[in-house]
């Protein structure tokens, strides 16, 4: 099976690492894919909003299934095109992938299916939850504690350009939780927890996410299929019976507050960066998987989580999430691979040879252990090796969970 991977980050990177391993994969490409996923497939320089582009590399390249990695492309309607084409795609239609695409439009949906959520506020006032209501790359959710934060998160989220959603601040512990989708049937991933602001200690700005660790403590396989039925099959009930079949990766971000679990927000694909440290522990063929929930054919397939632990440390450039600094070379990533890690490419590129940084989220390095204290100490040795000006990465990955393990 010849595959195209859209996409370009470090979650494309681990989704090509894994399918690469798959006996069903003829060959792998991606569009436009970086230096880490040139190692494992051919990279062509598309764009991923260019639909007809795309239709012409799936054609020359005589392309199966198509992987769509990235939001905003599937909320454009990319999906839709191929599969006009007669191309088999992972990844929601756009009236399905609205459930990320607009937060309104998701509050309506979990409304209707009877899914647990943060209550809707008439008004900004401290404390609360401000969001963009489209798309913001993961940098749309504003947590208010005081009435400063208040001003300052509607000044940002005025300044996306949207409409804005008031929520509850709910309290508890946050996870994240993959269902693969055929429209119909639902397979759960294991559960990860990521960790969106930039600084230690949950301070600092949100960002698409700065780390990450899978399995949680506490929240067992059989839990999280009862989240999945109660949370992620309602809501393709409900997009089924409004004519938007949803298939593809169904992310629910979850708060377990002590009231029960609330739905924070549904994205329309893999995490990222959750994705790196769930698809490590996968048993089984992920190709497989995908492509059956593509072909509406989910029933019986299988794709289980190892014992093993995962943390996936971010590394970021100067400057990010508002402004990172680009065209920084990159050194160490071959000593930090020696050390038995995964070093996903995230914002990384070629110039004149040589690796240099292309984006906020540079390079994501993930250990995998038996423990989560030895997961989270192999990443972070081999994070010790990289070195680029600037960099910047979170202290704590994991560390709590390591703290309630002892």
């Amino acid at each position: 099976m010849n595959v195209l991977l859209v996409g370009a980050g470090g979650r494309e990177h681990a989704l090509a690492w894994k399918i690469s391993q798959s006996p069903r994969l003829g060959e792998l490409h991606a569009a436009p894919g970086n230096p880490g996923i040139a190692a494992l497939g051919a990279c062509h320089p598309l764009r991923a909003d260019d639909p007809e582009a795309l239709l012409g590399l799936c054609r020359e390249a005589g392309i199966e299934l198509v992987v769509v990695g990235p939001e905003a492309p599937l909320v454009a309607g990319l999906a839709d095109h191929l599969r006009h084409a007669g191309i088999a795609v992972f990844g929601p239609g756009a009236a399905a992938a609205r459930i990320e695409g607009s937060k309104s439009f998701a509050k309506d949906i979990m409304h209707a299916a009877g899914v647990p959520t943060a209550g809707a506020l008439d008004e900004a006032r401290a404390p609360c939850v401000i969001k963009a209501d489209g798309l913001a790359a993961g940098k749309g959710v504003f947590v208010c504690r005081t009435e400063e934060d208040v001003a300052d998160a509607l000044a940002r989220a005025r300044r996306l350009g949207q409409g804005i959603v008031v929520e509850e601040l709910l309290e508890g512990e946050e996870v994240s939780l993959f269902a693969l989708c055929d429209g119909e049937e639902a397979l759960p991933l294991a559960p990860a927890q990521d960790f969106k602001r930039l600084l230690d200690g949950d301070e600092g700005p949100n960002t698409g996410g700065m780390g990450s660790y899978s399995p949680v403590p506490g929240l067992t396989a059989e839990q999280a299929e009862h989240l999945v039925e109660s949370v992620h099959r309602p809501v393709l009930r409900e997009l089924a019976a409004r004519g938007a079949p949803f298939q593809g990766l169904l992310y629910a971000g979850l708060m377990l507050t002590d009231d029960g679990p609330r739905v924070l927000e549904f994205n329309c694909r893999f995490g990222d960066p959750e994705t790196q440290a769930i698809v490590p522990r996968l048993e089984g063929d992920l190709l497989e998987a995908v492509a059956s929930a593509a072909a509406g054919m989910l029933a019986g397939v299988e794709l289980a989580a190892g014992p093993e632990v995962a943390v996936t440390v971010v590394l970021a450039a100067s400057g990010y999430p508002d402004e990172p600094e680009r065209g920084v070379p990159l050194e160490g990533i071959a000593d930090a691979e020696a050390e038995g890690v995964l070093v996903f490419h995230a914002g990384t590129a070629l110039r004149g040879g040589s690796l240099v940084s292309s984006g906020g989220r540079v390079l994501n390095v993930t250990g995998v252990g038996a423990s989560v204290a030895e997961a989270r100490e192999r990443a972070y040795r081999a994070v010790d090796h990289i070195e680029f000006a600037g960099v910047q990465y979170r202290r704590d990955v994991a560390l709590r969970a390591v703290h309630a393990a002892a």
